[in-house]
């Protein structure tokens, strides 16, 4: 007797998946935020966050990210109306303000180790690498992701695959987004007090 698969993608099974996907990304974060919080006062004689963290520079950059959580939101209120148009020019601001942050980032990276306070300089900077650069890291492939999704939805359309894309997207988007916001209170802002 033969048998027949009527359904060979189970209904929100890619869904399910990417939560579960989210939750081993959750503990490698939590790993990082752990070995910050150990490590993260061991400045071996050199400097500390307090002397080298620029809070003006990484609050815009915060903004850019939290601001490309908001237009991300509006991509999928018009991937809901149908409107492809507007779902890709949201999409666009969404990846313009993904690589402002990374530029930023990258900027903030560049200009610590010019200083001398690269990742080898002390355990402290080591953590510090090691968290922000993976989160980083997420976000470059984020970005990567935003738009290879946005040739697909250029080619297909908002049917019904690219649209589970979009809110596979949308989460990892807005999951790197509560990520940052406790990057920026448990690293820079705590890091510049005594």
């Amino acid at each position: 007797m033969p048998f027949h698969v009527r359904e060979h993608h189970p209904e929100n099974g890619t869904l399910l998946g990417f939560w579960l996907y989210l939750m081993s990304d959750c503990l490698i974060f939590a790993v990082l935020f752990i070995a910050y919080a150990v490590l993260g006062r061991n400045f071996a004689g050199g400097p500390s966050g307090a002397e080298l963290f620029d809070l003006p520079l990484v609050a815009l950059n915060t903004g850019f990210l939290l601001l490309s959580s908001i237009t991300y939101g509006f991509a999928m209120l018009a991937s809901q109306r149908k409107k492809l148009g507007t779902t890709l020019v949201w999409l666009a601001v969404t990846g313009l303000f993904g690589l402002a942050f990374l530029g930023l980032e990258m900027y903030e990276f560049v200009h610590l180790i010019h200083e001398g306070a690269g990742p080898q300089r002390s355990a402290f900077l080591t953590s510090f690498f090691a968290l922000v650069g993976t989160h980083g890291l997420h976000v470059s492939f984020g970005v990567i992701w935003l738009v290879t999704l946005m040739v697909q939805l250029n080619r297909h359309g908002l049917t019904e695959a690219n649209t589970r894309r979009l809110m596979c997207l949308s989460m990892f988007w807005h999951f790197l987004d509560v990520i940052w916001i406790g990057v920026f209170t448990f690293v820079y802002l705590m890091g510049v007090l005594p």
